[in-house]
């Protein structure tokens, strides 16, 4: 597991770093005193677990706890700070902790343990889908990788359909928008479907996609996806719920608006 330490004072960091690298649950510790620099990090590196200080100049910890949030939907937020009135405020942005200074070696221990342990009881799944942020899928932790951007496009859109059944047409609107369902886009989006088929199955999961009368459809009930959790009115998913759901595809922001009501509707 990898972390992140930031804080604007260098001794303070420096002890934060110290007593986390002393963790055995945690593989790579790295302290930033700029809470920018920190960012650029975690959207380059994968990082479970960041702890944050929150009364910084530039940016404050709330407010990189909300950037990170957007890069990371199910990072784990430890916040460490001299001043009990931020408890509340913190909340906004979930975190899974929230610690006072001066601590002590015992009580990072124990938070720490408590905030992979959330982090890896939602990583168990065999097929693992992200929708919060950026769309990912993962088998057994690994990342499927895409030989064309529109396969994955079109496995996003289904996830999003829940199961429901779409037909090519459909389909091809959502991800061509405004472009014509000619004969020529009917043999590109046949292209489509056939390497999103060829990805699934070079990963082991070939059943997760149908295509039964003339309808293309996933199965949901294989999956693990977090925003499917959050409308079974998972804690956790609610938690992890920044306000950006697939945000790399234009046609997502319908379900992203739909989110935030039911969300705020439950707060």
């Amino acid at each position: 597991m990898n972390a992140i330490c930031v804080d604007d004072e260098a001794q303070v960091l420096k002890y934060t770093v110290s007593s986390c690298q002393k963790l055995q649950m945690l593989d790579d510790v790295r302290g930033f005193t700029q809470p920018r620099e920190a960012l650029h990090w975690v959207a380059a590196n994968p990082v479970d677990l960041a702890l944050l200080d929150i009364d910084m100049p530039d940016m404050t910890g709330l407010e990189l706890a909300g950037e990170i949030r957007k890069l990371r939907p199910h990072i784990s937020i430890i916040f460490i700070t001299a001043f009990s009135q931020y408890a509340l405020s913190a909340f906004d942005v979930h975190p899974t902790s929230y610690l006072l200074k001066p601590f002590d070696q015992a009580r990072l221990a124990r938070e720490v343990e408590y905030a992979l342990s959330v982090r890896v009881s939602k990583q168990t799944a065999h097929i693992m889908v992200h929708t919060f942020g950026h769309f990912e899928i993962l088998v057994d932790g690994q990342t499927l990788a895409f030989r064309r951007s529109k396969s994955k496009e079109l496995l996003a859109y289904l996830v999003d359909r829940r199961g429901a059944g779409v037909t090519r047409q459909d389909a091809f609107a959502a991800l061509w928008e405004d472009r014509k369902y000619d004969v020529s886009m009917q043999k590109q989006m046949d292209v489509v479907i056939r390497s999103l088929r060829d990805t699934l199955q070079k990963y082991g999961i070939g059943d997760l996609f149908e295509l039964k009368n003339r309808n293309l459809r996933i199965l949901p009930e294989l999956i693990d996806c977090d925003m499917y959790r959050f409308l079974d009115g998972d804690e956790d998913a609610i938690n992890a719920y920044f306000g950006e759901y697939m945000s790399q595809y234009p046609w997502a922001v319908n379900t992203e608006a739909q989110l935030l009501l039911i969300q705020r509707g439950r707060q």
